[in-house]
């Protein structure tokens, strides 16, 4: 159980890297008309890297609760508190120091969040929700590889549309409807990889491989989208897409083979914090763009600086929570 949880850890503390990344990046994606062709391509590239984060949380949390162990009343606790802490903490930061109306936020809270990244905290519940319901079974690798042809590509609604003189061949249509279809597979998947025995060089190999091919394909995509579009384009980001969907079940699987030996000094530090890091990560970043605290004019320094920066303090702030919150509760 201790190579898993050490794995386990590392993916975690990755995963949340990603999304100081993803979000860190953003602001170059979708300012091509002000930003250099380099620095759109550099920022792409990196965001196309991190797209997996948000599949990897849901995939740890079904490895977690979709086995003999499901999501308990102090599950259900903590990830409530987590929203209204979290929510509050938002709230705060709008009404003191944005133009974003105080009374909006409040009155669209059971619609979308307070502020944009706590989204996560809405869909996570519905995973906990069905954790007693689903105890996934150890399957083989023509099951998981069934899956991601079928679900992942062929009848995957994000699939961009295929036709023949007026046939349309892709996505076949399976009726799956919705973005929570996705986070529940990626929940199985986390489980059903996780007990598999995936060890061998060749599975490594081909996962890894997989991994940058996908994010290659996805930061060219998402390139070719901007040239045809003149503006920029989520096709490719989406986290259910299929090449995402993909990327992150082969992440999974290299972290999972490479990295279960001990958890990595850096990444279990990250690990423990990722609640608090998640939490913050966003405020940090909207106060260091809207201040203009940012170096704009040498895109690799201003992403390195604003991803350092927030990182720093987002841990720094999840570690004087600890302090206080003794319990867990919210960190």
């Amino acid at each position: 159980m201790q190579h898993k949880i050490n794995w386990i850890d590392n993916l975690r503390g990755i995963a949340c890297l990603m999304v100081i990344i993803i979000h860190t990046t953003t602001w170059y994606i979708t300012n091509a008309d002000v930003v250099t062709p380099f620095s759109w391509d550099f920022a792409n590239v990196l965001n196309s890297a991190s797209r997996v984060s948000v599949p990897l949380f849901f995939m740890i949390s079904g490895y977690l609760f979709f086995g003999e162990r499901s999501a308990e009343r102090r599950h259900f606790l903590r990830i409530g508190l987590c929203l209204l802490f979290y929510s509050a903490v938002a709230f705060i930061y709008i009404a003191c120091f944005t133009s974003i109306s105080p009374r909006l936020s409040l009155m669209n809270l059971l619609q979308k969040p307070v502020f944009y990244h706590l989204w996560f905290f809405f869909a996570i519940i519905v995973v906990y929700l069905l954790s007693p319901l689903i105890s996934v079974k150890k399957v083989g690798i023509p099951v998981i590889f069934g899956l991601l042809l079928v679900v992942g590509v062929i009848a995957n609604p994000n699939t961009m549309a295929q036709s023949v003189h007026g046939f349309k061949w892709l996505p076949v249509n399976l009726y799956i409807n919705g973005d929570t279809f996705y986070y529940v597979l990626y929940g199985l998947l986390g489980r059903a990889i996780g007990m598999m025995e995936t060890q061998g060089r060749r599975y490594t190999l081909t996962a890894a491989l997989a991994f940058v091919a996908c994010v290659t394909l996805i930061s060219l995509g998402t390139r070719s989208e901007l040239a045809r579009q003149g503006n920029f384009s989520d096709t490719f980001y989406l986290y259910c897409g299929p090449l995402v969907f993909i990327a992150a079940i082969s992440l999974f699987v290299t972290v999972k083979n490479t990295l279960h030996q001990r958890p990595l000094p850096g990444l279990a530090l990250i690990s423990r914090h990722s609640l608090g890091i998640y939490g913050f990560h966003a405020l940090f970043i909207h106060a260091l763009r809207t201040r203009h605290i940012e170096m704009t004019h040498w895109p690799v320094l201003d992403i390195a600086w604003i991803f350092s920066a927030t990182l720093a303090g987002s841990l720094a702030l999840s570690m004087l929570l600890q302090r206080i919150d003794t319990r867990r509760l919210v960190s």
